[in-house]
């Protein structure tokens, strides 16, 4: 692997890992506000993330 190949890969997954904690940190707060809407917001927020994660891995792939 070339340096900027490893600085690519780098910043992939810190975008990814920074993406995931957004989502996790906002459904925290949306549950915190509205616990009847719990089940829809987990859903939501791990569709999104898984969503996130295979972007992030095809970028690792293609870089």
């Amino acid at each position: 692997m070339q340096i900027p190949t490893i600085v690519g890969a780098g910043l992939i997954v810190i975008g990814a890992g920074l993406g995931i904690g957004k989502i996790g940190g906002s459904a925290m707060e949306a549950i915190a506000r509205q616990p009847e809407a719990s089940g829809k917001i987990q859903t939501a927020m791990l569709i999104a993330a898984a969503l996130i994660e295979g972007i992030g891995f095809a970028a690792l792939f293609a870089a």
